[in-house]
């Protein structure tokens, strides 16, 4: 496969590390310079008995899909990381592994891990619901294709992250083979490496067997899924990783502040800025609740350190802005994203994110309240409906 791996990461923090027994999900997406992430609500989309995903066509689900909210780069059909309305996120991350002839051949175009995102959230209602569906998926389509509009040498295997409001789900994947890992507690993050070792809670059928046949596991021990099919990984940033969830739940009240805090630490390389050659492209955090409101926060901009993040809330109406959805040109950039980048480029580029930052931190004082307050046998969803449109709107009229 192609060299080193490049950035990415995503993060889980769960009860009782975060604040009110909440979960906080959390991922920056980092992709190919000028490549534009969209941000998009799909409620109701037109549907066929076949469904054409970036490359390949599949079956349709027979059964009702969810509504998504999706960060997506706007060339594939696929998303880097979203949110359904049952509460389930995910996110995804290139991996190289040696397992890269037939079907484990990412050079062919069949599912990217982008698409597998969609579909699991899409199709799933819980994290380990959605997890059976990306799973089925793969061993039945496998995975690869250039992850890349304009470079066909850009291709990789997956790992993923994925949560719901009570647990967690590590899975990992080479070619149509894989591991996942159950999370209840605690914390996790991945990067670009296997790793998941000796313990898994689930894995593809066949999977030793296959593995040993093969010629990656001498069928003797204790199965190591890394050890068998780690090519390589980006550990600098992994550790970094681990070091930033550590700390910042060490009093044990992690919350969305602390998240946003993490995908913009600089040093780590979590954040890549707009000049690097695999910026952060766009990011997300996400709060989830058992029996209470959750929200999801969306830069649609590249670099989150001069971002701002951006509430939306499953509603019966809801709505995101027009201006964080890309035209179907070859550059492809929405207004949100061409007004980010002409004034941040000026001068006075750090009194913007200023006041972006202070615009940030009055909306998650007022969403807070607004979800301690929340009761829903009783309270209204209504006044939360264009949320993130209107933050958009906002953030568009500071830049105008």
């Amino acid at each position: 496969m192609m060299g080193s791996p490049r950035s990415c990461d995503t993060f889980v923090v769960l009860p009782p590390l975060t604040k009110d027994n909440l979960v906080i999900f959390g991922k920056n997406s980092d992709r190919p310079q000028n490549e534009v992430q969209e941000v998009i609500y799909v409620k109701e989309r037109v549907r066929d008995s076949k469904l054409k995903c970036t490359y390949i066509t599949i079956d349709e689900s027979p059964e009702p899909i969810n509504s998504i909210i999706l960060s997506k780069p706007a060339w594939m059909w696929g998303a880097e990381m979203g949110a359904n309305d049952k509460n389930v996120v995910i996110g995804n991350e290139a991996v190289w592994t040696s397992n890269n002839e037939g079907e484990g051949d990412a050079r062919q175009k069949r599912l990217l891990g982008m698409d597998l995102v969609r579909l699991g959230l899409e199709r799933g209602s819980t994290a380990e619901s959605a997890l059976n569906v990306i799973t089925t998926l793969l061993e039945k389509h496998g995975q690869g294709g250039p992850c890349s509009e304009f470079d066909d040498s850009h291709f990789y295997h997956n790992s993923f992250l994925i949560a719901d409001a009570k647990e967690a789900w590590v899975l990992e994947t080479s070619g149509k083979l894989w591991a996942a890992e159950k999370i209840t507690s605690g914390y996790r993050n991945i990067s670009n490496g296997l790793t998941i070792m000796t313990k898994f809670d689930k894995h593809s059928r066949g999977l030793f067997v296959k593995a040993e046949a093969t010629g990656f596991w001498n069928g003797k021990g204790e199965f190591d899924f890394k050890k068998c099919f780690s090519s390589g990984g980006d550990e600098k940033r992994q550790k970094e990783g681990e070091r930033l969830l550590k700390e910042g739940t060490a009093s044990n009240n992690f919350g969305v502040k602390e998240m946003f805090d993490v995908l913009r630490h600089k040093e780590s390389c979590i954040c890549r800025g707009c000049d690097d050659t695999f910026p952060t492209q766009g990011s997300q955090v996400s709060v989830l609740s058992t029996n209470g409101l959750s929200v999801h926060w969306f830069t649609a901009t590249p670099d989150p350190s001069i971002s701002y993040f951006k509430p939306f809330v499953f509603t019966p109406n809801a709505h995101v802005s027009p201006h964080t959805e890309s035209p179907k040109e070859p550059k492809r950039e929405h207004e949100l994203y061409k007004l980010h980048a002409k004034h941040h480029s000026k001068e006075n580029g750090e009194m913007v994110t200023k006041i972006l930052r202070e615009m940030e931190g009055s909306c998650l004082s007022e969403i807070e309240e607004f979800m301690s307050n929340y009761d829903p046998e009783s309270s209204s969803l209504d006044e939360l409906d264009n949320l993130m449109k209107d933050c958009v709107d906002t953030e568009i009229k500071l830049y105008g």
